[in-house]
């Protein structure tokens, strides 16, 4: 097994549609995890994610025994997931407790529903791990308008959505309509899940909704860079992850987790440096002072 061979995976791209497609699909998703993840890390909703991302499991398990498509099920779990989550925990103090109850609920029902198929093993690996590369044109449209609602939606409430993200209190004060905003972002959260689901599985979304932003978070504090940062490392890691898997005909989710691993890895050591070097900027003069 070759992991590099560039000559098959330039022949699969430029020869298969469903690349082709499966590719349109990464960048499209990788825009919208990269614009979204920089609040999600803002108002530290990561668990509610994998919270989410559990619920779409559900929903794409439950879509799977009934023999619609799996696309649909997990939107609409991810949709109930967050209407959950945006509604019973507007508090900060009950979040953490209504996550973990939603994350095991939906965990519980979908190996249920899982174990009522009696359909490929691969249908089911599928939902836990993504399958990205079965995605066809339906799936795309599907894909495509899902985005555009949330970037639309998200452009429209974003400059009072990032400022009650910021400072809750004073948003409050100054009249900014934050539980509304809390449940449209949980929202627009479970519809980019959803999507994720596709590409990575329910068990490993948080790699291309959270990741992205984490590692951006690290090296800049401004939001317009976080963001642009964001988007450019969760594209590295969808397309890459699709590039790299075609020669050995491995799981798309693999590498995409270790990419923005990497990635994050890389952005924690460029902010230690940097940290290193204000500090040493810091003790110098009191040195000099003290000689």
């Amino acid at each position: 097994m070759d992991l590099f061979d560039f000559g098959k995976t330039w022949e699969l791209i430029t020869e298969l549609e469903g690349v082709q497609t499966a590719l349109l699909a990464a960048a499209i998703l990788g825009l919208v995890a990269g614009v979204l993840g920089p609040l999600i890390v803002m108002r530290r909703m990561s668990f509610a994610v994998h919270g989410t991302s559990e619920l779409a499991f559900t929903g794409g398990a439950a879509a799977l025994l009934l023999g619609i498509g799996v696309e649909y099920g997990a939107l609409i779990g991810a949709v109930v997931a967050a209407l959950l989550l945006g509604i019973l925990g507007a508090r900060d103090a009950d979040r953490d407790s209504v996550i973990g109850v939603i994350l095991s609920f939906g965990l519980g029902m979908g190996v249920l529903f899982l174990s009522f198929y009696k359909g490929r093993s691969g249908n089911k690996f599928g939902i836990l791990t993504g399958q990205i590369i079965t995605i066809d044109s339906t799936n795309l449209t599907l894909f495509v308008v899902s985005s555009v609602v949330v970037l639309a939606v998200l452009g429209l409430v974003y400059r009072p959505l990032l400022f009650a993200s910021v400072d809750r209190n004073v948003a409050v004060a100054r009249g900014v309509p934050v539980k509304t905003l809390t449940v449209v972002f949980a929202l627009l959260v479970g519809v980019s899940t959803a999507l994720s689901v596709k590409v990575v599985g329910s068990l490993l979304v948080v790699a291309l909704m959270v990741t992205p932003a984490a590692a951006a978070a690290r090296v800049t504090a401004s939001p317009l860079r976080a963001t642009v940062l964001a988007v450019v490392f969760a594209e590295v890691s969808a397309l890459g992850g699709i590039v790299l898997s075609l020669a050995p005909g491995l799981p798309v989710s693999a590498f995409v987790t270790a990419i923005s691993f990497l990635i994050y890895v890389v952005c924690r050591l460029i902010a230690w440096q940097r940290d290193r070097r204000t500090r040493v900027s810091a003790v110098e003069p009191a040195l000099v002072a003290a000689a």
